[in-house]
């Protein structure tokens, strides 16, 4: 497996390879000597390692495989225990014989590049034809709608969810109500005076009852930035000694910045009132913060307002397992629809990626309590840490059937996902509202489902180039884009942006769906159960106002590598009033392939 990111920290544990056997004789790749790394930072476990200078006009110049920042290494760890440059990277992947390529890199999702502007996209395409597959984050620009990145189909995107071990540091008020946060805090516990947020802006210190009773209507923009902890707009003669409540409306400054400025001013702890942080774990080092649910805000409140010394108590971090519900969609988790392309329903799958802890550089000291040495493993959350997760497993499926393209270890990985949470519900999103294939694909990557799924979906490297044609681009294009193409390849008389539904993907979506055509789609299964004859029953799980119907309802396999196809139709009596979700499942009593599906009345501009 492949790790494009920002380097290593070789020395970590986690890169040890006393269990490790010979490297692969097919192994083409070096581990290249540079700034701060030799090759004898290469070993069993890092086979090989090469650094790219991605911007010529940074100011800061490092030119080296080692990771100076963290991300690389945490990601690293996780998986496996500017254009050209970025090109650079794909082409020694192929060049070196890997596997898998983990790619926790994207484009912002606000500037929607074309995939002919698009590197990762057109490097995936290179390794992919190379039989290489290809896993990225799906972004971290949740949940808006269409924030999806790296949704070309030859890529495999992984959203991000939540896991079942939590971390909390409770706040308990002086009259015994205990809130429940998520905090990871060193110090063993605190008791000191509340102060509410209100109180620190000087002119509306007389009024901190009578403003919070009337709910805030009309505050100025000078108290609402002390509301929020802003930088500079704290009275220090009143945080001093103090634990500060900051609300988070705006999203301004995060939590950190705003426990650091309550820090400066003398403040012994912070409570900030945020729904979407309470789902992150951040790591305050031995100042003590904590970060409850809006819906503890009126109870916090009210106990300072009606309280004359309130006072509070905010306890050592504890770990629980077992968390309930888990998982959920992270709130960050970019989501769908795709626009580039669309009628491709991204992200793929959902994996963990909210607090995990993995290995992380030796030399942080800005994580380390002051006279501590810096920490070896951190926990940090993104889709960058779910996609390390879908890495390894595609790693494994790719150990295990050796022979197996990049779409057969995409679908195998994708029919198999999970959409129930431990509470044997369906999985959610961090509102509480049930998840949808925008949300997270086909669901919660299963780690070894995938070794044996029964049936997969091969998306074969015409039905990429049809891609590209019904897309829009000319055969010109499409061959700067492949490099290489069949002979004799020119792309369908009928070439629409609708078509793209119709290659063959494990999921399907489709876009401005008109309820008087209705819309048909084909797909092909490929045996790989290595069993003989089986025969799958299709079984249809849609809303009301959407008619599906497959046909045939019965496909019938004699030996492994057998093909059978059928069609999917859709069609409403009356208009979308809202998108539609749903899945189909092939099933032989031994087996369940599922797809989903995301029908939309709109066009998704």
């Amino acid at each position: 497996m492949k790790h494009d990111d920002i380097g290593i920290w070789p020395e970590s544990e986690s890169f040890g390879d006393k269990a490790m056997g010979p490297i692969p004789s097919r192994w083409n790749g070096t581990c290249a000597a540079a700034q701060d790394f030799n090759t004898s930072n290469c070993n069993k476990k890092i086979i090989g390692a090469r650094s790219y200078d991605i911007d010529e006009r940074s100011v800061i110049r490092y030119h080296s495989p080692r990771d100076m920042v963290g991300h690389g290494t945490h990601v690293a760890s996780t998986a496996a225990g500017s254009e050209v440059q970025a090109y650079w990277a794909f082409d020694d992947a192929i060049a070196d014989g890997v596997d898998v390529l983990s790619i926790s890199l994207g484009s912002p999702s606000f500037l929607k590049p074309q995939i002919t502007d698009d590197p990762i996209a057109l490097g995936a395409f290179h390794a992919v034809q190379n039989g290489i597959t290809v896993v990225c984050s799906a972004g971290n620009d949740g949940p808006e709608p269409g924030s999806v990145v790296n949704a070309a189909p030859w890529i495999m995107t992984v959203a991000a969810s939540t896991i079942d071990r939590d971390f909390e540091s409770d706040v308990i008020l002086g009259d015994n109500t205990v809130i429940k946060v998520v905090i990871i805090f060193l110090v063993l516990f605190l008791v000191f005076y509340l102060v509410g947020f209100v109180a620190s802006f000087n002119p509306y210190t007389g009024n901190f009852i009578s403003i919070h009773q009337n709910e805030m209507e009309g505050y100025s923009n000078h108290l609402s930035c002390s509301r929020n902890c802003h930088p500079d707009s704290l009275d220090q003669e009143l945080v001093k000694g103090k634990i500060v409540v900051c609300e988070n409306v705006d999203n301004l400054y995060s939590p950190s910045e705003k426990k650091d400025e309550v820090k400066k001013l003398g403040g012994v702890g912070a409570v900030v009132i945020d729904d979407e942080s309470r789902q992150i774990a951040s790591s305050y080092g031995t100042f003590p913060t904590s970060v409850i649910r809006t819906e503890y805000n009126p109870k916090v409140i009210s106990y300072i307002n009606l309280t004359k010394n309130p006072v509070a108590t905010i306890l050592r971090t504890t770990s629980p397992t077992n968390y309930t519900p888990a998982p959920t969609i992270a709130y960050f988790s970019s989501r769908g629809p795709s626009t580039i392309p669309k009628n491709i329903l991204k992200p793929d799958i959902a994996a963990p990626g909210v607090n995990i802890l993995a290995a992380w550089i030796a030399n942080d000291t800005a994580e380390a309590p002051e006279g501590k040495e810096p920490p070896l493993y951190n926990v940090i959350s993104g889709t960058s840490m779910a996609c390390p997760h879908v890495s390894g497993i595609a790693a494994t499926v790719k150990s295990k059937n050796p022979t197996w393209s990049p779409s057969a270890i995409r679908s195998a990985i994708m029919t198999t996902a999970t959409q129930i949470n431990n509470l044997k519900a369906p999985i959610t999103t961090e509102k509480g509202t049930p998840a949808t294939p925008n949300d997270f694909g086909a669901g919660e990557v299963s780690p070894t489902g995938p070794l044996e799924p029964g049936l997969v979906y091969e998306t074969t490297a015409v039905d990429y180039l049809n891609f590209l044609c019904y897309h829009g681009y000319n055969i010109t294009t499409i061959k700067n884009i492949a490099k290489t193409v069949p002979e004799g390849f020119t792309c369908p008389e009928e070439s629409s942006i609708d078509l793209i539904s119709n290659i063959n993907y494990p999921s399907i979506a489709i876009s401005n769906f008109n309820e008087k055509a209705g819309r048909k789609v084909n797909r092909t299964l490929t045996n790989v159960a290595g069993d003989g004859k089986s025969v799958y029953t299709v079984s249809i799980d849609a809303p009301a106002d959407l008619d599906v119907q497959v046909i045939p309802n019965k496909l019938q396999f004699t030996k492994n590598g057998d093909k059978s196809s059928y069609q999917v139709s859709f069609s409403t009596a009356n208009p979308l009033k809202k998108d539609a979700f749903g899945s189909i499942t092939w099933s032989n009593g031994k087996y369940k392939v599922r797809s989903p599906f995301a029908v939309s009345s709109k066009s998704n501009e």
